[in-house]
Protein backbone atom coordinates (compact mmCIF):
# COMPACT_ATOMS: atom_id res chain seq x y z
CA UNK A 1 0.00 0.00 0.00
CA UNK A 2 1.13 3.51 -0.78
CA UNK A 3 2.38 5.66 2.07
CA UNK A 4 0.50 8.93 2.46
CA UNK A 5 1.40 12.56 3.12
CA UNK A 6 -1.14 14.63 5.01
CA UNK A 7 -0.50 18.37 5.05
CA UNK A 8 -2.33 20.64 7.47
CA UNK A 9 -2.14 24.36 6.74
CA UNK A 10 -2.59 26.32 9.95
CA UNK A 11 -1.53 25.53 13.51
CA UNK A 12 -4.43 27.23 15.29
CA UNK A 13 -7.16 25.50 17.27
CA UNK A 14 -8.79 23.91 14.20
CA UNK A 15 -5.50 22.75 12.70
CA UNK A 16 -4.32 21.14 15.94
CA UNK A 17 -7.67 19.41 16.43
CA UNK A 18 -7.56 18.06 12.87
CA UNK A 19 -3.99 16.82 13.24
CA UNK A 20 -4.78 15.01 16.48
CA UNK A 21 -7.98 13.43 15.15
CA UNK A 22 -6.53 12.23 11.84
CA UNK A 23 -3.43 10.81 13.57
CA UNK A 24 -5.67 8.91 15.98
CA UNK A 25 -7.76 7.42 13.19
CA UNK A 26 -4.68 6.34 11.26
CA UNK A 27 -3.20 4.27 14.09
CA UNK A 28 -5.06 1.22 12.86
CA UNK A 29 -3.62 1.62 9.36
CA UNK A 30 -0.10 2.06 10.72
CA UNK A 31 -0.40 -1.22 12.56
CA UNK A 32 -1.18 -2.84 9.21
CA UNK A 33 2.00 -1.42 7.70
CA UNK A 34 0.61 1.68 5.98
CA UNK A 35 2.50 4.76 7.06
CA UNK A 36 1.42 8.39 6.96
CA UNK A 37 3.58 11.47 7.09
CA UNK A 38 2.08 14.53 8.78
CA UNK A 39 3.30 18.02 7.88
CA UNK A 40 2.05 21.12 9.67
CA UNK A 41 2.61 24.46 7.91
CA UNK A 42 2.16 27.76 9.72
CA UNK A 43 3.63 31.23 9.27
CA UNK A 44 4.19 31.53 13.02
CA UNK A 45 7.14 29.86 14.81
CA UNK A 46 4.71 28.41 17.36
CA UNK A 47 1.06 27.99 18.27
CA UNK A 48 -0.58 31.39 18.84
CA UNK A 49 -3.19 31.24 21.61
CA UNK A 50 -5.58 33.70 20.01
CA UNK A 51 -8.16 33.35 22.76
CA UNK A 52 -5.66 34.96 25.11
CA UNK A 53 -4.64 37.78 22.82
CA UNK A 54 -5.98 40.33 25.29
CA UNK A 55 -3.84 39.06 28.16
CA UNK A 56 -0.58 40.82 27.19
CA UNK A 57 -2.48 44.14 27.25
CA UNK A 58 -2.08 44.09 31.04
CA UNK A 59 0.84 41.77 31.88
CA UNK A 60 3.81 40.06 30.33
CA UNK A 61 2.41 36.73 29.20
CA UNK A 62 3.77 34.54 26.42
CA UNK A 63 0.90 33.42 24.22
CA UNK A 64 3.10 32.02 21.42
CA UNK A 65 3.78 28.41 22.44
CA UNK A 66 6.66 26.44 20.83
CA UNK A 67 5.42 23.36 19.00
CA UNK A 68 7.58 21.08 21.18
CA UNK A 69 5.57 22.14 24.24
CA UNK A 70 2.35 20.72 22.79
CA UNK A 71 1.04 17.26 23.56
CA UNK A 72 1.04 16.43 19.84
CA UNK A 73 3.97 14.48 18.44
CA UNK A 74 4.87 12.71 15.24
CA UNK A 75 4.62 15.58 12.76
CA UNK A 76 7.00 17.75 10.81
CA UNK A 77 6.74 21.52 11.12
CA UNK A 78 7.38 23.89 8.22
CA UNK A 79 7.34 27.61 8.89
CA UNK A 80 5.93 29.36 5.88
CA UNK A 81 2.95 30.91 4.14
CA UNK A 82 1.07 28.87 1.53
CA UNK A 83 0.54 30.87 -1.65
CA UNK A 84 -1.30 28.39 -3.89
CA UNK A 85 -2.93 24.96 -4.01
CA UNK A 86 -2.70 22.85 -7.17
CA UNK A 87 -5.40 20.23 -6.70
CA UNK A 88 -4.72 18.50 -10.03
CA UNK A 89 -1.04 18.01 -9.30
CA UNK A 90 -1.77 17.57 -5.56
CA UNK A 91 0.91 20.00 -4.47
CA UNK A 92 1.11 23.32 -2.73
CA UNK A 93 3.45 26.26 -3.13
CA UNK A 94 4.62 28.22 -0.13
CA UNK A 95 7.09 30.91 0.91
CA UNK A 96 9.32 29.79 3.75
CA UNK A 97 10.53 31.77 6.75
CA UNK A 98 13.45 33.33 4.86
CA UNK A 99 11.37 34.30 1.83
CA UNK A 100 12.26 31.47 -0.55
CA UNK A 101 9.58 29.69 -2.57
CA UNK A 102 9.15 25.93 -2.25
CA UNK A 103 6.71 23.18 -3.20
CA UNK A 104 5.48 20.07 -1.45
CA UNK A 105 3.17 17.29 -2.62
CA UNK A 106 0.27 15.88 -0.64
CA UNK A 107 -2.19 13.02 -0.65
CA UNK A 108 -4.50 14.69 1.87
CA UNK A 109 -4.74 18.42 2.50
CA UNK A 110 -6.49 20.25 5.33
CA UNK A 111 -6.87 24.04 5.09
CA UNK A 112 -7.31 25.51 8.57
CA UNK A 113 -5.76 28.97 8.33
CA UNK A 114 -8.43 30.48 10.56
CA UNK A 115 -9.33 34.14 10.79
CA UNK A 116 -7.77 37.49 11.55
CA UNK A 117 -9.03 40.48 13.49
CA UNK A 118 -10.52 43.10 11.20
CA UNK A 119 -8.09 45.89 10.46
CA UNK A 120 -8.88 49.57 10.19
CA UNK A 121 -7.51 52.35 8.09
CA UNK A 122 -4.62 54.14 9.76
CA UNK A 123 -6.64 57.36 9.54
CA UNK A 124 -9.10 55.99 12.11
CA UNK A 125 -6.43 56.09 14.79
CA UNK A 126 -6.19 53.98 17.92
CA UNK A 127 -4.68 50.50 18.16
CA UNK A 128 -6.38 47.40 16.77
CA UNK A 129 -5.88 44.30 18.92
CA UNK A 130 -4.74 42.07 16.07
CA UNK A 131 -1.51 40.43 17.25
CA UNK A 132 0.73 39.99 20.33
CA UNK A 133 2.81 43.04 19.45
CA UNK A 134 -0.33 45.19 19.39
CA UNK A 135 -1.27 43.87 22.83
CA UNK A 136 2.17 44.79 24.16
CA UNK A 137 1.89 48.25 22.60
CA UNK A 138 -1.43 48.74 24.36
CA UNK A 139 0.10 47.76 27.70
CA UNK A 140 2.99 50.18 27.31
CA UNK A 141 0.65 52.96 26.15
CA UNK A 142 -1.74 52.94 29.12
CA UNK A 143 1.07 52.49 31.63
CA UNK A 144 2.88 55.48 30.17
CA UNK A 145 -0.35 57.49 30.36
CA UNK A 146 -0.78 56.68 34.06
CA UNK A 147 2.78 57.75 34.80
CA UNK A 148 2.09 61.03 33.01
CA UNK A 149 -1.10 61.44 35.02
CA UNK A 150 0.87 61.43 38.26
CA UNK A 151 2.43 64.83 37.42
CA UNK A 152 -0.44 66.26 35.38
CA UNK A 153 -1.95 69.38 37.01
CA UNK A 154 -4.84 69.86 34.57
CA UNK A 155 -7.79 67.76 35.92
CA UNK A 156 -9.33 67.25 32.48
CA UNK A 157 -6.06 66.10 30.93
CA UNK A 158 -5.41 63.82 33.91
CA UNK A 159 -8.85 62.30 33.45
CA UNK A 160 -8.20 61.77 29.73
CA UNK A 161 -4.92 60.00 30.45
CA UNK A 162 -6.78 57.66 32.82
CA UNK A 163 -9.49 56.82 30.28
CA UNK A 164 -9.63 54.04 27.68
CA UNK A 165 -12.30 53.22 25.10
CA UNK A 166 -12.73 49.72 23.73
CA UNK A 167 -14.59 49.79 20.42
CA UNK A 168 -16.42 46.53 19.77
CA UNK A 169 -18.38 44.55 22.37
CA UNK A 170 -17.94 40.98 21.21
CA UNK A 171 -16.35 38.49 23.58
CA UNK A 172 -12.88 39.84 22.80
CA UNK A 173 -13.96 43.41 23.58
CA UNK A 174 -15.70 42.38 26.79
CA UNK A 175 -12.70 40.42 28.05
CA UNK A 176 -10.25 43.12 27.03
CA UNK A 177 -12.18 45.90 28.75
CA UNK A 178 -12.58 43.93 31.99
CA UNK A 179 -8.91 42.95 32.07
CA UNK A 180 -7.80 46.54 31.47
CA UNK A 181 -10.15 48.10 34.02
CA UNK A 182 -8.95 45.77 36.77
CA UNK A 183 -5.27 46.18 35.90
CA UNK A 184 -5.46 49.97 35.54
CA UNK A 185 -7.16 50.37 38.91
CA UNK A 186 -4.46 48.29 40.54
CA UNK A 187 -1.68 50.24 38.83
CA UNK A 188 -3.31 53.58 39.71
CA UNK A 189 -3.32 52.64 43.40
CA UNK A 190 0.36 51.72 43.18
CA UNK A 191 1.11 55.14 41.68
CA UNK A 192 -1.04 56.81 44.37
CA UNK A 193 -3.59 57.97 41.87
CA UNK A 194 -7.30 57.79 42.65
CA UNK A 195 -8.45 54.43 41.28
CA UNK A 196 -11.99 55.79 41.00
CA UNK A 197 -10.75 58.14 38.27
CA UNK A 198 -9.96 55.19 35.98
CA UNK A 199 -12.55 55.01 33.19
CA UNK A 200 -12.89 52.16 30.69
CA UNK A 201 -15.72 52.55 28.18
CA UNK A 202 -16.95 49.57 26.18
CA UNK A 203 -18.73 50.72 23.02
CA UNK A 204 -21.51 48.33 22.02
CA UNK A 205 -23.17 48.88 18.64
CA UNK A 206 -26.14 46.72 19.72
CA UNK A 207 -29.03 47.50 22.05
CA UNK A 208 -27.96 45.01 24.68
CA UNK A 209 -25.07 42.84 25.72
CA UNK A 210 -24.75 40.19 24.37
CA UNK A 211 -27.15 40.23 21.38
CA UNK A 212 -27.81 36.45 21.44
CA UNK A 213 -28.76 36.50 25.13
CA UNK A 214 -31.95 37.81 26.67
CA UNK A 215 -32.41 41.16 28.35
CA UNK A 216 -31.99 39.65 31.81
CA UNK A 217 -28.70 37.99 30.84
CA UNK A 218 -27.48 41.24 29.33
CA UNK A 219 -28.26 43.17 32.51
CA UNK A 220 -26.45 40.64 34.66
CA UNK A 221 -23.37 40.70 32.43
CA UNK A 222 -23.45 44.49 32.46
CA UNK A 223 -23.52 44.47 36.26
CA UNK A 224 -20.48 42.19 36.39
CA UNK A 225 -18.63 44.47 33.98
CA UNK A 226 -19.54 47.47 36.10
CA UNK A 227 -18.06 45.73 39.14
CA UNK A 228 -14.83 45.36 37.16
CA UNK A 229 -14.88 49.09 36.42
CA UNK A 230 -16.25 49.01 32.87
CA UNK A 231 -18.96 51.36 31.61
CA UNK A 232 -20.93 49.93 28.69
CA UNK A 233 -22.36 52.42 26.18
CA UNK A 234 -25.05 50.76 24.06
CA UNK A 235 -25.95 51.81 20.51
CA UNK A 236 -22.57 53.47 20.20
CA UNK A 237 -19.88 52.96 17.59
CA UNK A 238 -16.49 54.59 17.43
CA UNK A 239 -15.91 56.25 14.08
CA UNK A 240 -12.33 57.39 14.58
CA UNK A 241 -9.81 58.54 17.15
CA UNK A 242 -7.85 61.72 16.63
CA UNK A 243 -5.46 63.46 19.06
CA UNK A 244 -7.03 61.86 22.11
CA UNK A 245 -10.66 62.34 21.06
CA UNK A 246 -12.88 59.40 20.06
CA UNK A 247 -15.68 60.43 17.71
CA UNK A 248 -18.93 58.44 18.07
CA UNK A 249 -21.64 57.64 15.53
CA UNK A 250 -24.20 59.87 17.25
CA UNK A 251 -21.99 62.95 17.09
CA UNK A 252 -20.78 62.72 20.68
CA UNK A 253 -17.16 62.24 21.62
CA UNK A 254 -15.05 60.81 24.43
CA UNK A 255 -11.72 62.18 25.59
CA UNK A 256 -9.50 59.11 25.98
CA UNK A 257 -5.83 58.42 26.32
CA UNK A 258 -6.21 55.29 24.23
CA UNK A 259 -8.75 53.79 21.82
CA UNK A 260 -8.62 50.01 21.28
CA UNK A 261 -10.42 48.39 18.35
CA UNK A 262 -11.88 44.88 18.75
CA UNK A 263 -14.35 44.87 15.89
CA UNK A 264 -14.66 41.20 15.04
CA UNK A 265 -13.07 38.58 12.83
CA UNK A 266 -12.71 37.99 9.12
CA UNK A 267 -11.48 34.91 7.19
CA UNK A 268 -7.72 34.88 6.78
CA UNK A 269 -6.89 37.05 3.72
CA UNK A 270 -4.21 34.55 2.67
CA UNK A 271 -7.07 32.44 1.25
CA UNK A 272 -7.56 34.94 -1.57
CA UNK A 273 -4.43 33.79 -3.37
CA UNK A 274 -4.61 30.05 -2.81
CA UNK A 275 -6.92 29.22 -5.69
CA UNK A 276 -9.66 27.76 -3.48
CA UNK A 277 -13.39 28.34 -4.09
CA UNK A 278 -14.52 31.10 -1.75
CA UNK A 279 -17.75 32.76 -0.67
CA UNK A 280 -18.21 36.51 -1.18
CA UNK A 281 -17.13 36.91 2.46
CA UNK A 282 -13.88 35.05 1.76
CA UNK A 283 -14.57 31.68 3.39
CA UNK A 284 -13.79 28.34 1.73
CA UNK A 285 -16.76 26.60 0.15
CA UNK A 286 -17.16 23.08 1.55
CA UNK A 287 -19.85 20.42 1.61
CA UNK A 288 -21.43 18.86 4.71
CA UNK A 289 -18.31 16.67 5.11
CA UNK A 290 -15.82 19.58 4.96
CA UNK A 291 -14.67 18.61 1.45
CA UNK A 292 -13.60 21.63 -0.59
CA UNK A 293 -15.80 21.96 -3.65
CA UNK A 294 -14.16 20.68 -6.83
CA UNK A 295 -10.89 19.71 -5.12
CA UNK A 296 -10.56 15.98 -4.30
CA UNK A 297 -8.80 15.06 -1.05
CA UNK A 298 -8.83 18.69 0.13
CA UNK A 299 -10.72 19.60 3.28
CA UNK A 300 -11.26 22.82 5.21
CA UNK A 301 -12.48 23.54 8.74
CA UNK A 302 -12.42 26.32 11.32
CA UNK A 303 -12.97 30.03 10.91
CA UNK A 304 -11.75 30.00 7.31
CA UNK A 305 -14.52 27.63 6.09
CA UNK A 306 -18.21 28.23 5.46
CA UNK A 307 -19.68 25.23 7.28
CA UNK A 308 -23.45 24.76 7.24
CA UNK A 309 -25.46 22.38 9.41
CA UNK A 310 -27.69 20.64 6.81
CA UNK A 311 -30.34 20.01 9.48
CA UNK A 312 -30.79 23.66 10.43
CA UNK A 313 -29.24 25.46 7.44
CA UNK A 314 -27.25 27.57 9.93
CA UNK A 315 -23.57 28.36 9.59
CA UNK A 316 -21.09 27.61 12.35
CA UNK A 317 -19.67 30.65 14.11
CA UNK A 318 -16.00 31.51 14.44
CA UNK A 319 -15.35 29.95 17.85
CA UNK A 320 -12.67 27.72 19.29
CA UNK A 321 -15.17 25.10 20.47
CA UNK A 322 -16.82 24.73 17.07
CA UNK A 323 -13.41 24.48 15.37
CA UNK A 324 -12.39 21.75 17.80
CA UNK A 325 -15.54 19.71 17.19
CA UNK A 326 -15.06 20.05 13.43
CA UNK A 327 -11.51 18.74 13.81
CA UNK A 328 -12.70 15.67 15.72
CA UNK A 329 -15.32 14.90 13.06
CA UNK A 330 -12.82 15.47 10.25
CA UNK A 331 -10.72 12.53 11.46
CA UNK A 332 -13.73 10.25 10.99
CA UNK A 333 -14.55 11.79 7.60
CA UNK A 334 -11.04 11.35 6.21
CA UNK A 335 -10.90 7.71 7.28
CA UNK A 336 -14.34 7.04 5.79
CA UNK A 337 -13.32 8.62 2.49
CA UNK A 338 -10.12 6.55 2.35
CA UNK A 339 -12.10 3.37 3.00
CA UNK A 340 -14.76 4.38 0.45
CA UNK A 341 -17.67 4.28 2.86
CA UNK A 342 -20.25 6.91 3.89
CA UNK A 343 -18.76 9.71 5.95
CA UNK A 344 -20.42 11.43 8.92
CA UNK A 345 -21.92 14.82 8.10
CA UNK A 346 -21.55 18.06 9.98
CA UNK A 347 -23.74 18.76 12.99
CA UNK A 348 -23.41 22.05 14.80
CA UNK A 349 -22.42 21.78 18.43
CA UNK A 350 -24.92 24.58 19.06
CA UNK A 351 -27.82 22.93 17.24
CA UNK A 352 -29.78 22.32 20.45
CA UNK A 353 -28.49 25.11 22.68
CA UNK A 354 -26.71 28.46 22.81
CA UNK A 355 -23.96 29.33 25.26
CA UNK A 356 -20.78 31.28 25.92
CA UNK A 357 -18.15 31.58 28.65
CA UNK A 358 -16.54 35.00 29.06
CA UNK A 359 -13.50 35.77 31.18
CA UNK A 360 -13.73 38.76 33.54
CA UNK A 361 -10.27 38.96 35.04
CA UNK A 362 -9.83 35.92 37.30
CA UNK A 363 -13.59 35.33 37.24
CA UNK A 364 -15.94 34.31 34.47
CA UNK A 365 -19.51 34.60 33.20
CA UNK A 366 -21.08 31.42 31.82
CA UNK A 367 -24.46 31.39 30.05
CA UNK A 368 -26.40 28.58 28.44
CA UNK A 369 -29.87 28.49 26.91
CA UNK A 370 -31.49 25.06 26.80
CA UNK A 371 -35.18 24.23 26.32
CA UNK A 372 -35.90 27.96 26.27
CA UNK A 373 -34.38 28.51 29.71
CA UNK A 374 -31.48 30.87 30.44
CA UNK A 375 -28.97 29.63 33.01
CA UNK A 376 -25.94 31.60 34.18
CA UNK A 377 -23.01 31.04 36.48
CA UNK A 378 -20.50 33.65 37.61
CA UNK A 379 -17.38 33.81 39.75
CA UNK A 380 -14.14 31.87 39.87
CA UNK A 381 -15.54 28.51 38.70
CA UNK A 382 -16.44 29.58 35.13
CA UNK A 383 -13.14 31.46 34.98
CA UNK A 384 -11.20 28.31 35.84
CA UNK A 385 -13.28 26.24 33.42
CA UNK A 386 -12.52 28.71 30.64
CA UNK A 387 -8.78 28.46 31.32
CA UNK A 388 -8.92 24.65 31.31
CA UNK A 389 -10.84 24.60 28.03
CA UNK A 390 -8.31 26.98 26.44
CA UNK A 391 -5.39 24.84 27.64
CA UNK A 392 -7.05 21.74 26.20
CA UNK A 393 -7.72 23.46 22.87
CA UNK A 394 -4.05 24.48 22.69
CA UNK A 395 -3.00 20.93 23.63
CA UNK A 396 -0.50 22.08 26.21
CA UNK A 397 1.58 19.57 28.10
Amino acid sequence: MKDLTCIIIGGGYAGLAALKAIKKKFRGMEKKGRRIRFVLIDKQPGHLRKLRLFRPTTAEEEIMIPWKQLLLEGFEFVQGTVTSVNSRGKRIRYTNAIGNEARICYDLLVVAVGSTVRRLNAEQGGIALIEPQAAEDIREHWRTNLRKAVDERDPEERKRLMTITVAGAGISGIETSAELALAMRKEAATLRLNSADISVYLLNAQERLPPEGGEKVGRKLGQKLSQCGVTVLHNRKAMREETGIVMLNNGDYLAAGLCIWTIGLMPNPVLQGMGLPLTTEGQVLVDECYRVQGMPDVYSIGDCARIIDPRTDKADQMTCLEAGMQGIRLGKIVMADLEDRPAPIHKSVKSNMDYFNIGLGQNGFFWIRKWGLDMTMTGKVPGKIKNLVEDYASMLR
